[in-house]
């Protein structure tokens, strides 16, 4: 009995074998500590953010009259409604706020893709190979419906061969390098020469919008409405074909006005629709939505007929728009953001594919022998190799070795790629890893093979967790300046690229050449704010995305 005491006491003092003597008071002191650093690290972040946007925007510059307008008809009345909504129904405020910054985002990017077809693919050519691709593809799946017994390796082969032909024709670039004269044009140099070519905003609505329409329907038939997939999927096309029509009457010429319609207003509208059916309790917070946006435009309405001036912003469409000027007040981000968006797509283009099929193999097919053991801590340090050394191996291996130009648009986006395939594969592999063993045994009991296991159990599964992952890695891409000044690329670009082997600049290196090779006064407190401020922005859009997959994903689980 007396054992039994002792024990209970000295449990009671805090003492645990393998721990030691365990204090509250420490643990209470260390949680505290921790919260007063992250605190100062927001706080000092948060200090300096402010600093450089009120260089770039200069708010003080506005006039009383225009502060106060927007005071009243956009700032109070948010504050309000957003404080009543957050204390009645904090989902309802979630949905209205998510709505807003999904409509903020996507316009963002809805207006680099008009950038695109505006000045760098012409809207005939991503017609035409719209088509190529979509031609096989239907082929190969209706081949696929019609016989499930075709051999996989016939299929691949049959697959690589369709695809080819439409892409190239006959013989190709294989003939090409043999001597052998082009024989059958492909599909998408036929449609290109065809004579009967329909305009611009059309060709985008027959193949972007429709591709968005077929979305919506799909989406219609998730929230539980098969009646009405083909009315939404056909509101969704007819809203983008009216967008060009609207378009002209408010200033926007027919094609970005389609582009903006299929890539921002149809998606989001759809968005809406769809949550506001499911979750009809958290409808009340399309209110905050109306009255911010309302409030935006009533604001912009008054200061527009009382003749308030506004703030002398720095980031304005001029700066959006213009190429790079010898003069601070001049010089804008237009080639640069060009640059970006094209370097992205080059980097999605080659890492996706192979970080991803790195990360299912290594988790789905690899034996753990010494051998994968040695890749999997490879991979580990690769992802906190600094970027410069990534800069130096592709100018060894693309620029020196293979003898290809420096500073391109294939150039800059390999190397970017070689800098986040690692992070791409270990958050593909995490992603993969988190889905329940019981769901893979669960397929192999019902007969299915490991590769449709891998593709009709694990992928759907685990692909938003892969494609969080793979928008934070293009997050740190977008911002990465070393690289691209080991490969070459040039400082300052005044032509936007218009093929892979261009010359191309990004808004890190055009920000970098104003502080230093164009370093003065005016460009500190003018041109540089502005390009860090819309930088920022880039990345804070970017990780928004990755943020709310990701709490979807968990929403779901």
């Amino acid at each position: 009995m007396s054992m039994d005491t002792n024990t209970d006491t000295d449990v009671d003092s805090g003492y645990a074998d393998g721990f030691g003597h365990v204090s509250r008071t420490v643990g209470t002191i260390f949680r505290y500590v921790l919260l007063a650093a992250t605190l100062f690290g927001l706080v000092v972040l948060t200090i300096l953010l402010i600093y450089v946007l009120n260089d770039a925007i200069q708010p003080t510059t506005a006039d009383s009259g225009w502060l106060l307008t927007f005071f009243v008809t956009f700032v109070l009345p948010t504050i309000i409604v957003g404080s009543y909504l957050y204390w009645r129904n904090v989902d309802a405020f979630k949905f209205g706020a998510t709505v807003v910054g999904l409509f903020v985002v996507a316009l963002m990017f809805a207006s680099g893709f008009a950038m695109i077809f505006i000045d760098i693919v012409p809207p005939l050519m991503w017609f035409a190979y719209s088509i190529a691709i979509a031609v096989p593809t239907a082929l190969v799946i209706g081949i696929e419906r019609f016989d499930r017994r075709v051999p996989f390796l016939t299929r691949l082969g049959m697959t690589a061969g369709l695809f080819y032909f439409s892409l190239f024709g006959l013989p190709g670039p294989v003939g090409s390098e043999l001597g052998i004269s082009q024989v059958i044009p492909s599909i998408a140099t036929f449609v290109q020469e065809f004579p009967l070519v329909f305009t611009d905003w059309l060709m985008i609505t027959l193949t972007l919008g429709l591709a968005v329409a077929v979305i919506v329907e799909r989406y219609a038939v998730q929230i539980g409405e098969e009646r009405t997939k083909l009315v939404a999927g056909g509101l969704a096309l007819g809203a983008v074909i009216v967008a060009a029509f609207i378009g002209p009457q408010i200033g926007i010429d027919p094609l970005p006005a389609t582009v903006l319609a299929s890539v921002a207003v149809v998606p989001i509208g759809a968005y809406v629709v769809g949550s506001a059916i499911t979750r009809p309790q958290d409808r009340i917070g399309l209110l905050l939505t109306a009255v911010i946006f309302g409030g935006v435009l009533l604001g912009a309405f008054v200061v527009e007929f009382a003749g308030f001036a506004g703030p002398q912003s720095w980031v304005d469409w001029q700066f959006l728009t213009s190429p790079h000027s010898g003069t601070a007040e001049d010089a804008g981000l237009y080639q640069a953001i060009g640059g970006s968006i094209l370097l992205m797509v080059t980097v999605v283009v080659l890492s996706f594919p192979l970080g991803v099929g790195a990360a299912i193999y290594l988790e789905e097919y690899a034996p753990d022998n010494r051998f994968t053991r040695i890749i999997d801590v490879n991979i580990s340090n690769l992802a906190g190799v600094p970027s410069v050394v990534y800069g130096l191996l592709g100018l060894g291996i693309f620029v020196t070795y293979l003898g290809q130009p420096p500073g391109t648009v294939l150039i800059g986006g390999a190397t970017l790629s070689l800098l986040i395939l690692p992070i791409i594969i270990i958050s593909a592999r995490e992603a993969i890893r988190s889905v329940p063993n019981e769901m893979r045994q669960a397929s192999y009991g019902m007969g299915a093979t490991r590769g449709q296991t891998v593709r009709n159990v694990v992928l759907p599964r685990a692909f938003p967790g892969i494609l969080t992952g793979t928008i934070l890695a293009l997050g740190r891409a977008i911002g990465e300046t070393a690289p691209l000044i080991m490969i070459g690329a040039p400082n300052v670009v005044f032509s936007l690229p218009t093929e892979l082997s261009s010359k191309v600049s990004a808004m890190p290196l055009q920000v970098y050449a104003w502080a230093s090779y164009f370093a003065s006064e005016p460009f500190y407190q003018k041109a540089v704010p502005a390009g860090v401020v819309v930088l920022v922005v880039v990345l804070l859009a970017m990780n928004s995305i990755a943020i709310l997959l990701r709490n979807r994903y968990q929403r779901e689980n």
